[in-house]
């Protein structure tokens, strides 16, 4: 498994000390405001067990995000095969921040290394990313990483039944485009 490293950032594989913090911020519900429901400690630590094998098998995924300095976890950022029941195929990219680590870069900049990953060792042709319609945060950092999006291909989530949350859009980066 790959242990992916910025000047602020440590992407790397899940701790049990990850745990606690990880579903404190699901049962958070300003980080679960474009997610549905809060999770459970269970629940939490079920998602990050299926992180951790899929790093294990695959050598990507969703890896457990801590700040160099301080070795705080503060999320998750990474890679994941788009699920077949989508409109669209491909990897995408995603990131969950604790909020606290908002408005400090760290999405961005563990998105771009996360996506330099995908491009030079994955060898993808093409990275997506997506989030609810209403996001605006996530669309951002979408757009300072270099992608962009086509209203056409927007979509009702299959998995969503909230009105509110169900609309995605789709964002794209080709490898051509990479800096």
């Amino acid at each position: 498994m790959a242990e992916l490293s910025t000047q602020r950032l440590i992407m790397r594989g899940w701790r049990e000390s990850d745990l606690a913090p990880w579903a404190a911020m699901n049962a958070d519900p300003e980080v679960r405001q474009y997610l549905g429901p809060t999770l459970t400690y269970e629940q939490a630590s079920a998602w990050a067990l299926a992180f951790q094998d899929d790093l294990d098998r695959h050598g990507f995924g969703f890896w457990a995000l801590e700040v160099r300095a301080s070795g705080e976890f503060i999320g998750f950022t990474g890679l994941s095969r788009v699920d077949e029941q989508m409109p669209f195929s491909g990897v995408e990219l995603a990131w969950r921040l604790a909020v606290p680590a908002w408005g400090h870069g760290y999405a961005t900049e563990a998105a771009l290394a996360a996506m330099e990953y995908g491009f030079d060792v994955m060898r993808l042709p093409e990275i997506v990313a997506v989030t609810v319609e209403a996001n605006l945060r996530s669309r951002a950092v979408m757009r300072r990483i270099g992608m962009t999006s086509d209203p056409a291909e927007d979509f009702d989530h299959p998995d969503v039944d909230e009105s509110a949350l169900r609309r995605h859009v789709v964002y794209r980066r080709p490898r051509d485009t990479k800096n």
